[in-house]
């Protein structure tokens, strides 16, 4: 687990200076770019495992309601675990939605009067 020692502003970024456990930096496997922070602490959402087939050995995720807004469900997702001494936390990467469907347009046809 790491925490920020110290912080400070530069324009419009904040420049951080963090100290992590060096397991934490193996995970990283070299990436220097695309880092995001979280903490455990604001994780306040709760859900649920949902457990299907013989000896519930299939596990699911569940996503709340309200979070599934603008989620593509078609594209592939990436997964990661990031594994504490007492804990594993699972990050998803999911691509945010466009539009997939057939939108049905409404014309007015002035030769027969119908809406099709």
């Amino acid at each position: 687990m790491g925490s920020i020692l110290s912080s400070r502003r530069e324009k419009d970024k904040v420049i951080i200076e963090a100290s992590l456990d060096h397991e934490e930096l193996v995970q990283l496997k070299g990436e220097i770019d695309n880092v995001h922070l979280f903490s455990e602490e604001v994780a306040d959402l709760r859900t649920n495992i949902s457990r299907r087939g013989k000896n519930e050995a299939t596990k699911y995720f569940l996503i709340p309601r309200h979070l599934r807004k603008d989620l593509s469900i078609r594209e592939p997702v990436s997964c990661q675990r990031i594994n504490t001494p007492d804990k594993a936390i699972f990050v998803y990467v999911v691509n945010k939605n466009v539009f997939y469907g057939v939108q049905k347009i409404k014309k007015n046809n002035s030769l027969k009067g119908v809406e099709t």
